[in-house]
């Protein structure tokens, strides 16, 4: 019997070639796990003519029982124009995927549209397991644990920015997720991951970028 395809990886991360392979981020070592996709066109055009338009201002937030479709029609700050239903069909199919490897009924979804880096400084957010998927702008970056020193995190960092307080130990290790592809961020509340949860930040976003255009997608537990 031939042995099952193992995820690429790419020291604490693991690049997937199908979505079955998200699952390599139940495997201890790996914080990350990344799904690259071909960008969707359609998806592309809606946003790029919603922000033509100078109507998609805000993104939304709901909680959606995993294999439902959003509403985006009953959402402010989509503009109803040619795309938006591919873009809800994306969403559920994220959020069915999500649902299936955390094996929770409900996913909280957070659709952002924003100018600027909502979380410039690299951090670990405390959370289990959270998806995430850029459609618009660059996507988030991370750090390589073996490029990082966890003691300049946050406030003691002592004020400094990131290249300069000393948690950085390589540039070589900075990654990003490219457009479109899915992302499985393990975060310090997984089980037996307390204090292990990928580095990570928003990127900057440039002018002819903004505003980036992100999901992110969250269990929610009885």
């Amino acid at each position: 019997m031939n042995a099952p395809f193992a995820p690429h990886l790419l020291k604490d991360a693991a690049w997937c070639t199908e979505a079955a392979d998200l699952a390599a981020i139940f495997a201890d070592v790996v914080q990350i796990a990344v799904l690259p996709r071909a960008a969707d066109e359609v998806i592309a055009a809606y946003l790029e003519a919603a922000v033509a338009s100078g109507r998609l201002v805000n993104g939304f937030r709901t909680a959606l029982p995993v294999g439902q479709r959003p509403d985006l029609s009953a959402l402010t700050g989509l503009p109803d124009l040619p795309g938006r239903e591919a873009l809800a069909d994306d969403l559920a199919v994220m959020a069915e995927l999500y649902g299936d490897l955390l094996g929770c009924e409900s996913v909280g979804l957070r659709l952002e549209v924003v100018g600027r880096a909502m979380c410039p400084r690299f951090h670990v957010d405390h959370v289990g397991i959270r998806m995430l998927c850029t459609y618009r702008g660059p996507g988030t970056e991370w750090l390589n644990e073996d490029c990082a020193n966890r003691s300049f995190l946050g406030a003691r960092s002592g004020g400094l920015p990131d290249g300069e307080s000393g948690l950085i130990l390589g540039t070589d290790g900075i990654h990003g997720v490219p457009p479109f592809a899915i992302a499985l961020l393990k975060g310090d509340l997984w089980q037996g991951n307390a204090g292990r949860g990928i580095i990570h930040r928003s990127p900057l976003v440039a002018e002819d970028a903004s505003p980036r255009v992100l999901v992110a997608i969250d269990a929610v537990w009885d």
